[in-house]
């Protein structure tokens, strides 16, 4: 029997890789809202990818006991939940369970582990996908992750593997989140502000100037910092844009719904870090600052 596995925060990034460990045989459980988890549980998960589109047979709820049992958990919460999360599947987590986080940000599976008992790993996170619709997740690129090599880097690499997703494993796995953080800090605010997707936002005036600066000052301060920031270069951020012409930030789509983004964590995270250590970030200070005043206005549409 395959492995049990629960993902909690079923948006976007968890209902695409719950969708396909599910199609791979594997027993999933996502939890996440209503508004998902009802026709989920009607028909099954609705997964459109290049190659498949379908219903597939998930178990899904909206409270954190449905992880119960569960061998793996994936967290997709929101940065600013992740306390939240911890506290609420906390006593659901069994001696054996390893939780997998697989959020925005560098720091959440430390802020996890501080208050679970059972091990927490660390992914970074390549895809672009979108709930299209109540319980329907569309792919739009990639989808492939870097693991940490502990705790259960292998196991957990095989599990993924299994399923046709490309994995790699880090021995460096705060590089590999950081190299993630400089491409969320050079398109996520930007995507927000002009609410385009990437391919149409990087032919915008003066954007890529703009992107280059902010790559600039987060691989500045991540090396003050003592991080070794792996496989990133401005040739590297500037291909996610042709990988992912498609794709707008998920601080975008919050933004647009008037929901709170992950901003802190990702350009605001830099600008904590870069005061820390002395560092000036204005590019990032000013995205951050910005989005911070767009989160406050009503969402597009509304009156």
């Amino acid at each position: 029997m395959k492995t049990s596995i629960a993902v909690l925060g079923a948006g976007a990034v968890g209902c695409y890789y719950g969708g396909v460990l599910a199609r791979a045989g594997y027993r999933v459980t996502l939890v996440g809202r209503p508004l998902h988890v009802e026709p989920m549980l009607r028909e099954g998960l609705l997964l459109e990818t290049p190659t498949f589109r379908g219903h597939v047979p998930v178990r899904a709820a909206v409270d954190a006991s449905a992880i119960a049992g569960a061998r793996l958990v994936l967290c997709c919460v929101k940065s600013p939940d992740t306390e939240s999360a911890a506290r609420q599947m906390a006593s659901y987590l069994g001696s054996d369970t390893v939780v997998l986080s697989m959020q925005n940000g560098v720091d959440n599976a430390r802020r996890l582990q501080a208050l679970l008992r059972c091990p927490v790993a660390t992914a970074a996170v390549y895809v672009a996908s979108q709930m299209a619709g109540p319980g329907q997740v569309r792919l739009h690129g990639r989808g492939d992750l870097v693991i940490g090599s502990e705790p259960a880097g292998d196991w957990i690499a095989a599990i993924f593997r299994d399923a046709g997703i490309a994995v790699e494993i880090t021995g460096n796995v705060d590089g590999a989140l950081w190299a993630k953080l400089v491409i969320n800090c050079a398109y996520n605010a930007l995507s927000a502000i002009t609410q385009l997707p990437y391919g149409r936002l990087v032919a915008g005036y003066g954007i890529e100037e703009a992107m280059r600066s902010v790559v600039t000052e987060c691989l500045a301060v991540a090396r003050a910092d003592g991080v070794t920031v792996t496989g990133i270069s401005w040739d590297v951020v500037r291909g996610i844009a042709d990988a992912m012409a498609m794709q707008v930030s998920s601080t975008a789509q919050d933004v647009a719904r008037g929901r709170r983004s992950e901003i802190d964590h990702l350009n605001g995270y830099v600008v904590d870090r870069g005061r820390a250590l002395g560092i000036a970030v204005p590019a990032n200070q000013m995205l951050h600052a910005i989005v911070r005043q767009l989160e406050s206005r009503a969402p597009t549409g509304a009156t």
